[in-house]
């Protein structure tokens, strides 16, 4: 009884209670469940349903066009950790995970900087600031697509707005979409491009945030710009700065838009784009393993649960609120 009122107390139920108390329970809360309803229904159904079926379908032998499906365990667990750890030959998983990690160190450390540099540019009393917010912002609020294809224009090797600039300099221009010693960094400029004014937005509220009297009092001890920046302004900016990584870190582990719309589709020009929500979709469409591309999905998911909870910890010690 002891643990069944301590849950009670938990859920804010009466567990235990006599009939009365859960009739007034009921009574009372009826409504609140009530508004709760569709959310329930919706998270339910788009949410928790496909990542309970997914798992499911990561224990079979799951063939799109096969109407049976084999279990088999981790089996398709085995394989992927098989073909990782396998470095006799090169394991598109193994290349997928790496391209992503590359991703991820070029993206959102640089993405953070820059976005902060400009912040503090665009937190000054400039003439025509609301202008420059604007341009910075306009390219997070273009679809994905539309960027894409934009930049894929700029990249084309015979008529890219890149190979005409590189040509005035007589620099040769490289293919940038064909050669696999640029393919990552394609992409890399085309996500920092797309998501820098989002980041540089919430920079910009957190400076709006900082007392402007603790600066002051830095001013008068006789702290530099420098200095205050790295004293006062920096702390306080840390639970900014938490909210863009973990948000970032997430973002680039689902790249796949960019790519597909950059490479028409076909990474398999070089494999060198080749990302891990890429290899989960290649998978299910071209391959029509739907268990093993499952399987994939859920070490991604492993991955970003385990990269987030480092943060966490982290955060416990380096983030300050107050």
């Amino acid at each position: 009884m002891k643990s069944g009122a301590t849950l009670g107390k938990w859920l804010d139920m009466p567990l235990g209670g006599s009939k009365a108390t859960w009739r007034r329970f009921w009574k009372d809360s009826a409504l609140a469940y009530l508004f709760l309803l569709p959310a329930i229904v919706i998270l339910g159904t788009f949410s928790f349903y496909p990542v309970i079926k997914a798992f499911i379908m990561s224990l079979y032998e799951w063939k799109a066009l096969s109407p049976e499906h084999t279990y088999i365990g981790l089996a398709n667990y085995q394989e992927l950790f098989r073909g990782f750890f396998d470095f006799s030959k090169d394991h598109e998983f193994r290349r997928a995970v790496w391209n992503t990690l590359v991703y991820i160190a070029g993206t959102v450390p640089i993405e953070i900087g820059l976005a902060l540099g400009i912040a503090l540019l665009l937190n000054r009393k400039l003439r025509f600031r609301s202008m420059y917010r604007l341009a910075f912002f306009t390219p997070y609020v273009t679809t994905v697509v539309a960027v894409a294809i934009i930049w894929r224009w700029i990249y084309d090797e015979n008529y890219g707005l890149l190979k005409q600039i590189l040509g005035w300099f007589h620099i040769a221009s490289p293919k940038w979409l064909l050669d696999p010693h640029w393919s990552m960094f394609t992409i890399i400029v085309v996500a920092i491009w797309k998501s820098l004014g989002y980041t540089t937005v919430i920079y910009l509220a957190g400076l709006q945030n900082v007392d402007k009297e603790l600066m002051n009092a830095a001013k008068v001890d006789g702290a530099t710009s420098s200095q205050a920046f790295r004293h006062v302004t920096w702390p306080l900016l840390s639970p900014t700065t938490f909210f863009v990584a973990i948000t970032s870190l997430i973002g680039a582990f689902k790249v796949f838009t960019e790519i597909f719309v950059l490479y028409g589709g076909e990474p398999g020009k070089g494999r060198s784009a080749l990302t891990i929500v890429y290899f989960i979709v290649e998978q299910a469409r071209d391959r029509y393993d739907l268990g093993f591309a499952s399987a994939a999905g859920y070490v991604l998911f492993l991955m970003v649960i385990a990269v987030t909870l480092v943060q966490l910890w982290y955060a416990k010690r380096h983030v300050h609120y107050d």
